[in-house]
């Protein structure tokens, strides 16, 4: 079991990384600058700094394939997504198919978490439906 430091670190990478990934989103910054702006402008002293430059640059790269799998479990393309969800829904997928290590249940909680914190007043439902069944597409060994 994870020390409740290291769980503490990993949230904020999330939520770190999170905003970074809204930010690249909305203005198209360059993910060095935006890796820069957070390392240099932003309390980093309690965040799993490798976690968050992962995701902040692995999710950009992996676009394509996170959407194709989030797209299944939604009704509208992730375009057309409120770009907060987009980014919690995106950073989530990426974790399920690439962090093996996490467990599907702590994707899913963290991204709730997310989405009660920066997304509108039903946001935590909708990014909850879609990466729960991302995670029964991606993780079913281990949810069975």
């Amino acid at each position: 079991m994870a020390s409740p430091s290291f769980v503490k670190q990993r949230s904020l990478a999330r939520r770190r990384a999170m905003q970074a990934i809204y930010q690249w989103q909305m203005a198209g910054n360059d993910l060095k600058d935006i890796e820069t702006q957070y390392l240099t402008e932003q309390d980093m002293s309690k965040v799993d700094v490798d976690y968050f430059i992962e995701l902040m640059h692995k999710v950009p790269q992996s676009i394509d394939e996170l959407d194709a799998v989030a797209e299944k479990h939604m009704e509208n393309p992730m375009e057309k997504t409120d770009p907060i969800e987009r980014a919690i829904i995106r950073l989530s997928v990426y974790e399920l198919k690439h962090r093996i290590d996490v467990p599907y249940k702590v994707v899913i909680n963290e991204a709730v978490i997310l989405a009660k914190a920066f997304g509108g007043d039903n946001s935590h439902t909708f990014v909850n439906g879609v990466i729960d069944k991302a995670a029964l597409e991606l993780r079913a060994a281990e949810i069975k």
